[in-house]
């Protein structure tokens, strides 16, 4: 019994030796991404006390497991903070609020995704994250862009919003994610 023990700590202090920078850096963006989601969407009554410690633990606990359930967990809090901000607390809906919010989620998931590829102690060139972090920038750029012109072609820009949208879409990414991955499971 004490062997196994002691064989655990210290498989986890070499694995802990192990650890290279790159991974770690990666897991480090995606704690401060998921946390700065959280203070755009949530209101700022809420963030202070009690409530930040439990939204930073809810910001680490993607970087730490990445290929969990925390990703999605994270994404959810940080949607519902924005509708908590919006409609409990009657902040009016911003454009560049709700374009930011989006770039931090699609952030904070591209960067779930590349963590969850790179082991702890994988040596990583640089070009590499570059690459990857200059890909998702083209799409969050193209995103904006696109979304910002259909908005005025629609005639829907301005302080106006509709919360009913929001919640069909939060339907729709849930109902998408539930179908992926029942195809998934039947394979």
């Amino acid at each position: 019994m004490i062997d196994a023990v002691t064989g655990r700590v210290r498989a986890a202090q070499d694995a802990f030796a192990r650890i290279s920078a790159a991974p770690l850096m990666v897991r480090a963006g995606i704690f401060v991404t998921v946390l700065a989601g959280f203070a755009l969407a949530f209101p700022a009554e809420v963030l202070s006390g009690r409530p930040l410690g439990f939204l930073a633990v809810a910001a680490l606990l993607p970087a730490v497991g990445p290929r969990r359930v925390w990703p999605t967990f994270a994404a959810l809090v940080m949607v519902g903070g924005w509708l908590l901000a919006t409609d409990g607390y009657g902040r009016p809906v911003a454009l560049w609020r709700l374009l930011a919010l989006a770039a931090l989620l699609y952030l904070g998931h591209t960067l779930c995704a590349l963590a969850a590829l790179l082991p702890y102690d994988a040596v990583v060139d640089p070009e590499l994250i570059t690459r990857w972090l200059l890909r998702a920038a083209a799409v969050l750029l193209g995103t904006a862009v696109l979304g910002v012109l259909l908005l005025q072609v629609a005639g829907m820009g301005g302080e106006s919003g509709h919360q009913w949208v929001t919640v069909l879409g939060l339907l729709l990414a849930v109902g998408t994610a539930a179908l992926l991955g029942w195809l998934l499971r039947r394979r």
